[in-house]
């Protein structure tokens, strides 16, 4: 296992943002049926008081019927931050709103994952290896 990552200035030195290949919806469902025919394709699932939300690949959503007029990129933060760490989300959503890029953050077990408009992925990318660079001088 890497090493595990608890300072904010080694979090944000370390953490080599990566456009993930694909496009993605987030989605809502509430019935049982609905949820476990889409929950095989989910990348992420989060059951809400609402309903079960769902990250779902861009044709996957489509084909469902969803409304796919808000397709997002997925930018992974590939350092191994501990879940008790403190300054990355900050940071990374400060860097994001300065460019005026909307930004939903999953933190997963081993690393947090960015979304983002998709017409702004690459602005997004280019921000986030600004912050990165910015920590590392």
């Amino acid at each position: 296992m890497p090493e595990i990552t608890h300072s904010a200035a080694a979090m944000i030195s370390g953490m080599e943002p990566h456009l993930r290949a694909g496009r993605f919806v987030f989605v809502s469902v509430n019935g049982e049926q609905d949820a476990s025919d889409l929950q095989h394709a989910a990348i992420a699932t989060f059951r809400e008081e609402e309903g079960l939300s769902l990250i779902l690949p861009f044709d996957v959503a489509a084909d469902a019927g969803f409304d796919t007029t808000q397709p997002m990129a997925c930018i992974t933060l590939n350092v191994y931050s501990a879940l008790s760490g403190v300054g990355l989300t900050a940071a990374v959503s400060g860097a994001l709103g300065a460019s005026d890029i909307p930004c939903n953050i999953v933190a997963a077990y081993h690393h947090d994952h960015v979304f983002v408009p998709w017409d702004a992925k690459d602005r997004a990318l280019t921000a986030l290896q600004t912050l990165q660079s910015s920590a590392k001088s």
